[in-house]
């Protein structure tokens, strides 16, 4: 659908979105499984926040960004999910404009936010192994809390600035995104006009909140990989290893389909190729990151068999 602000001028007042198939039969499949990753997502990342709540040994600044990163996984997943559930079944996979433009911002706000947290989780590491005797004196509850906020205002300001300028193009058609979501990249390939500024634009916001936060992460990692190297026990370095192993799953996970995506000229773009490239980013990452942090991690194992121990005594 298209409005005319003039006689010779049409905008687009809602996008298409054509997800990943037109076969009925393919799309009841595709609900059924994404609809489990959803609910398995959720359920995890639901369990993390509640385990780290109700167990007070896990009131540590490690798990308590754990914990905001659960939080941002769920607000992450369900920003696209849900939608794209209903289009699998819907006959229309309509949006519309200011739909598009909120789920850009917030798909964005909390992918942004992600990249950051993952940077302190690392910054987390670092301080508890190569200065275990002033960790809680370093990071206190009050940093742990700014740092926290700082994560959030960082990740939803600089995706104010990558939506409006993406949102504020000339759409005049066609108005269909060959995306399951409105993803900054697929949208904008559809704008009427010159976009070569908007890429630079978004080009510095990715180096700034990806290439950066990266390069923070892997100084990071090889100050541990040295301070881990100098503990002479055996099990005191496994331990370590151990610690800093399902941090890296979890990053790798996520840094590499995103970096991919973002840094990358719009000439390259693939649009089969980025639906199922997004996926590891959006739906992959929040639905393994319980599963890594909770098999890999005995406080989290202890807290579940000590809450339902104390259901089972409850009833």
């Amino acid at each position: 659908m298209w409005t005319s602000p003039g006689q010779n001028q049409s905008w687009v007042s809602e996008f298409i979105l054509l997800g990943f198939s037109s076969d009925p039969t393919f799309n009841r499949i595709l609900f059924v499984t994404f609809l489990l990753l959803y609910l398995s997502s959720i359920l995890g990342n639901g369990l993390i926040v509640t385990l780290i709540c109700l167990d007070t040994h896990l009131h540590t600044p490690m798990y308590f960004f754990l914990c905001v990163l659960s939080l941002l996984d769920m607000g992450y997943v369900t920003t696209t999910v849900p939608q794209m559930l209903v289009h699998l079944l819907a006959r229309s996979h309509t949006m519309s404009f200011a739909g598009c433009w909120l789920q850009m911002y917030m798909f964005s706000a909390l992918g942004l936010s992600e990249s950051i947290i993952f940077v302190i989780m690392a910054y987390d590491r670092y301080v508890a192994i190569c200065y275990p005797l002033h960790y809680t004196v370093i990071l206190t509850w009050g940093l742990c809390t700014w740092l926290a906020a700082g994560t959030l205002a960082c990740g939803f300001f600089f995706s104010l600035i990558h939506t409006f300028l993406t949102m504020r193009l000339p759409y005049c058609g066609p108005n269909m995104v060959n995306h399951y979501f409105c993803e900054g990249p697929s949208v904008r390939i559809l704008a009427c006009m010159d976009t070569h500024l908007i890429e630079m634009v978004d080009l510095v916001i990715s180096v700034f909140m990806v290439v950066a936060p990266l390069s923070l992460i892997l100084a990071s990692y090889i100050r541990i990989a040295q301070a881990i190297l100098k503990i002479k026990s055996m099990q005191g370095r496994c331990k370590s290893f151990s610690t800093c192993a399902s941090h890296l799953t979890v990053i790798t996970l996520f840094y590499a389909p995103a970096t991919y995506i973002y840094i990358r000229p719009n000439s390259s773009y693939s649009p089969e190729q980025d639906k199922q490239i997004s996926l590891f980013y959006n739906v992959f990452t929040a639905l393994l990151n319980p599963v890594v942090y909770s098999l890999r991690n005995k406080d989290i194992k202890e807290a579940f068999l000590k809450v339902m121990g104390q259901d089972r005594l409850a009833c």
